[in-house]
């Protein structure tokens, strides 16, 4: 799934593009449906732009890939 002219996108642009609350985000990730972060820095994490694409164009159909194990980072703990 991933393309190699795929872009990472951050936090604020996702918020932009799903219409979604910081929260909101952070819930759907943890019940899985929706996409979650990769790591790109010591401290940043961002989404891929086609994983967010796939979750705008049908909300209720995405889930999560389960091969995916929840990052180990605060925000994920801070999300629960």
């Amino acid at each position: 799934m991933f393309d190699k002219t795929d872009r990472i996108v951050r936090l604020k642009t996702v918020l932009d593009r799903t219409g979604l609350s910081r929260s909101t985000i952070y819930r759907k990730i943890n019940e899985g449906t929706f996409p979650r972060q990769i790591p790109i820095s010591t401290n940043g994490a961002g989404w891929r732009e086609s994983e967010i694409n796939q979750w705008i164009a049908n909300p209720p159909a995405y889930q999560a890939d389960e091969s995916v194990t929840e990052l180990d980072w605060p925000l994920s703990s801070a999300a629960r």
